[in-house]
């Protein structure tokens, strides 16, 4: 639960402002939309998969170019 304690002399648009930094830090909305549906286990493992062989082509290219 995202919660932000609001000084007696401050704005609501500040206020709002750090609430919508602290959520975006705690990754509410993308933990959201990632359980909107439900996936397979196997849907899972392979998309976890193409993110690891991403990942390391990204390294690999990186490390080659210097």
């Amino acid at each position: 639960m995202t919660t932000i304690v609001v000084d007696r002399n401050e704005s609501f648009e500040s206020a709002l402002k750090r609430f919508n930094k602290k959520v975006q830090q705690d990754q509410v909305l993308s933990e959201c939309r990632r359980r909107r549906f439900y996936e397979k286990p196997s849907v899972l493992r392979k998309k976890k998969k193409a993110a690891k062989r991403r990942k390391s082509r990204k390294q690999t290219l990186k490390s080659q170019r210097y």
